[in-house]
């Protein structure tokens, strides 16, 4: 009984610990994080306030670079921080849509990161990108 208890333990321990180095692999790097990959403009009046903030935290252990953001027509342009965001920062991206055209927002932008998703056959890093869902109304005045 003694040595059955010895080698459960052994074994649950094994477990554990290989879940947690599992875990720690899994947040190395960089880490791009939002509460919600939208922004709503809402109703937005015809040539109204065209610019929404999209607010992000870097919730992984090295610094996060937006290397592009693109938005997808020329009506949806995205500004976004140059500058690297550290481990555990807020970080702002700016869309501003053309509400001199009216009718419905659904649009989209893609947040180019240095988060490395995978791999190419060639071994050449591949990065991960995120899309934001943009949509609103613009109405006439």
């Amino acid at each position: 009984m003694k040595k059955l208890v010895t080698t459960l333990s052994t074994v649950a321990l094994f477990i554990a610990v290989n879940a947690i180095s599992t875990h720690a692999q899994k947040s190395m790097g960089p880490e791009f994080s939002a509460t919600k990959m939208e922004v709503d403009f809402g109703e937005v009046i015809q040539n109204g306030d065209g610019t929404r903030e999209f607010k992000f935290t870097n919730t992984g252990s090295e610094p996060l670079l937006i290397t592009n953001a693109t938005g997808s027509c020329g009506c949806t342009v995205p500004t976004w921080p140059k500058e690297p965001i550290m481990p555990g920062k807020t970080g702002v991206i700016s869309i501003k849509y053309d509400t001199s055209r009216l009718g419905a927002i659904n649009k989209t932008v893609t947040i180019t990161t240095n988060e490395v998703e995978g791999k190419d056959a060639n071994g050449n890093p591949i990065y991960k990108n995120h899309v934001i869902q943009v949509k609103g109304n613009v109405k006439q005045p």
